[in-house]
């Protein structure tokens, strides 16, 4: 069995079905019912994407469509602490992108990847609205501001 395989079976459809039941008298469900699914659950799961396409009457493909154009939805269990680096314009002049590749080769991670241990995600954002103290982070919840590899790399430490 693979680990998709495993995720999968570990996960309560049943439940999906019931939130998707539960939301589905809403205007607009579909997104709301993926949220709940998500905060609920953890993560949206593939095989979440039948039961809520069948009681939306939507197909698969405009549920996945949803789902993967949504950053914000997670497919996959979330990482148990994420670092999110800003890559707007004001953080770029000051060094962001020097520090995302610092991120990604001191977590052997690409932006948007999750270790393999699945300790720590790296993802970017396109502004954090702190472009006075860039570059800037958001690791484990925290803004971080004035960020330098040094920095980073005590936050990343305990990942290491």
């Amino acid at each position: 069995m693979t680990a998709s395989t495993e995720q999968s079976s570990a996960y309560d459809v049943g439940r999906v079905r019931d939130l998707a039941e539960e939301g589905a008298h809403a205007r607009g469900p579909l997104l709301e019912i993926l949220h709940s699914v998500q905060q609920e659950l953890g993560y949206v799961d593939d095989t979440a994407i039948a039961p809520i396409a069948d009681v939306l009457n939507l197909s698969r493909a405009e549920v996945l469509g949803v789902v993967s154009f949504y950053r914000d939805f997670r497919r996959q269990p979330p990482a148990q602490a994420t670092i999110r680096l800003c890559r707007g314009e004001a953080c770029q002049s000051v060094g962001a992108e020097g520090l995302v590749a610092h991120a990604c080769e001191r977590l052997g991670v690409g932006v948007g990847e999750s270790s393999e241990d699945g300790r720590v995600s790296l993802d970017q954002v396109f502004c954090l609205g702190n472009c006075a103290l860039g570059p800037s982070g958001v690791i484990d919840g925290r803004l971080v501001g004035r960020l330098d590899e040094a920095t980073l790399d005590e936050f990343l430490a305990p990942y290491l």
